[in-house]
């Protein structure tokens, strides 16, 4: 897996890939991905929409839910 990534973190392309990633719920091996990225995939609880959510907030497309009643919510798509 190193040797096809070329030896570097496959999410930020420039640090050394040495921490295997895995799946927390199938246990299946994603990659390998540098200490950063694999933290901050943990962090973010290895969700998929918490990461499009925090890439929407880095590019400056505020994310905001919109009142429909009182106390309910309904989330941007």
């Amino acid at each position: 897996m190193i040797v096809s990534q070329r030896g570097l973190c496959p999410i930020c392309l420039t640090a050394p890939a040495v921490h295997v990633d895995h799946c927390h719920k199938t246990g299946r091996v994603r990659g390998v991905l540098c200490f950063n990225c694999n933290s901050g995939l943990g962090l973010l609880r290895d969700d998929p929409e918490v990461v499009r959510r925090a890439a929407a907030y880095l590019e400056g497309n505020l994310w905001k839910p919109t009142l429909v009643a009182p106390g309910v919510y309904q989330l941007p798509s």
